[in-house]
């Protein structure tokens, strides 16, 4: 039986990310991914700004660079087919410079990361599917599961590190996912080639019944994400999700315009139910990073940098814990309060975010306040760029005066419920 410091569950950004950190401190870590790569995945294919330093210290951003990916201004916003507003992301402080977003395909991502974490040092077994997991008085000790050939494997080591995903084993094994409280959520996406977009920006269109994300990522390639309601598809039963993704797209008018000399050059995929809470893992050995500890429904990139985050903050416990020779649940959830505290006020924001684009009237208003005000505007941005903290606009004071203009008392009610 193999024995490691460190297993880690997931061949992700999050995961190899937690893998070449902790290679870097001198563990003995491998990783474990059911998939053979490169593979594909539903994904908004940019990265926000605020991952860059992490990417640096990482040592992947010139290998990033080296595949020559769109590097995005800011993102371009239309509410309700009204005219897109263009916002850059804010100057960085002490700069002059302003950052910039990446977009790269997803398949050529996690296949680059795979490889530096490969050349790094960790062991890889690709194809290699963790169904379960081993146990030692009371703390999880190892993995066990299947690989390519159906043969089982079981490998120990001090502490797992499960950056699994959505259908992460840790989920499953220990039904720790809550889903949201709010309206289920749809996202499909496609490449397409031709598509005219005016300049180097995210392109948001918000009308019913959701949204769409429109970026470069080189080549001539766009990515097209849709993220509508659940309801939405329910109703069009009799539609396919390829017609049903097609006639969305085309029913806006500012979409529609930079799609329709384009061509879908791959099938539309899906992931349903986006959004969920995770509860907190009930034994030691164990630590979730990535999607793996709740997910938050996309709007501007954000997904990957929150993964990359975690794994930074979870490497800093899992050192912590080899100098302590404690991996317990208590020291171990030192990570969740810090993870907690810092993605905290962001998911906020997200859920104001999410509440404001399913109301016409308020997100119309907002548009026009946003318009009004350029600092405001670059200051949201930045905040879901995560180059400026979230605190900079998560508030009931900020987001009621300054960002959302005036608020009739039940309006000010519905925001306030939102916040809690």
């Amino acid at each position: 039986m193999n024995s490691f410091d460190v297993i880690v569950i997931g061949g992700g950004p999050g995961g190899c990310a937690m893998a070449l950190d902790l290679n870097r401190r001198g563990y003995n870590v491998a990783l474990c991914d059911q998939a053979k790569f490169p593979r594909d995945k539903v994904c908004g294919e940019f990265i926000s700004p605020g991952a860059d330093p992490i990417l640096e210290q990482l040592g992947v951003l010139n290998a990033i660079e080296a595949l020559t990916p769109k590097r995005l201004k800011g993102v371009a916003i239309s509410s309700y087919e009204s005219a897109e507003m263009v916002i850059d992301y804010p100057l960085s402080t002490g700069s002059e410079l302003r950052p910039t977003s990446l977009s790269v395909p997803r398949y050529q991502l996690d296949a680059l990361f795979l490889k530096q974490v490969q050349s790094a040092g960790v062991k890889v077994f690709e194809q290699h599917k963790v169904t379960d997991f081993i146990f030692n008085d009371g703390c999880v000790a190892g993995v066990q599961g299947w690989d390519e050939t159906k043969t089982s494997f079981s490998m120990t080591c001090k502490v797992v590190v499960d950056a699994g995903g959505r259908n992460a084993a840790s989920l499953r094994k220990f039904s720790l996912k809550r889903e949201s409280k709010g309206r289920s959520k749809i996202a499909f996406s496609a490449h397409w080639q031709g598509v005219r977009l005016p300049e180097d920006y995210c392109y948001m269109h918000i009308s019913r019944p959701g949204y769409t994300g429109i970026s470069s990522v080189g080549n001539g390639r766009a990515n097209v994400v849709l993220v509508v309601e659940g309801s939405a598809l329910t109703s069009a039963k009799t539609e396919n999700p390829e017609t049903f993704y097609h006639r969305v797209l085309m029913q806006n008018c500012r979409r529609s315009k930079m799609v329709e000399s384009g061509e879908r050059v791959e099938p539309v995929r899906s992931v349903a139910s986006l959004a969920f809470a995770v509860k907190p893992v009930p034994c030691g050995g164990l630590i979730l990073v990535g999607d793996a500890t709740g997910f938050i429904d996309p709007f501007t990139g954000e997904g990957i940098y929150l993964s990359l985050r975690s794994s930074q903050l979870a490497g800093e416990v899992i050192h912590a814990g080899f100098e302590n020779s404690n991996f317990s649940k208590n020291f171990l959830s030192v990570y969740d309060q810090r993870r907690q505290q810092e993605f905290r006020r962001k998911f906020l924001l997200s859920r104001v975010l999410q509440w404001l684009i399913y109301n016409r009237p308020f997100c119309n208003r907002v548009m026009k306040s946003l318009s009004s005000n350029r600092g405001l505007a670059e200051t949201l941005v930045g905040v879901i760029g995560d180059i400026l903290p979230a605190e900079k606009v998560v508030s009931l004071e900020f987001l009621s005066k300054l960002l959302f203009g005036t608020l009739k008392g039940d309006e000010i009610l519905d925001l306030t419920k939102v916040l809690k």
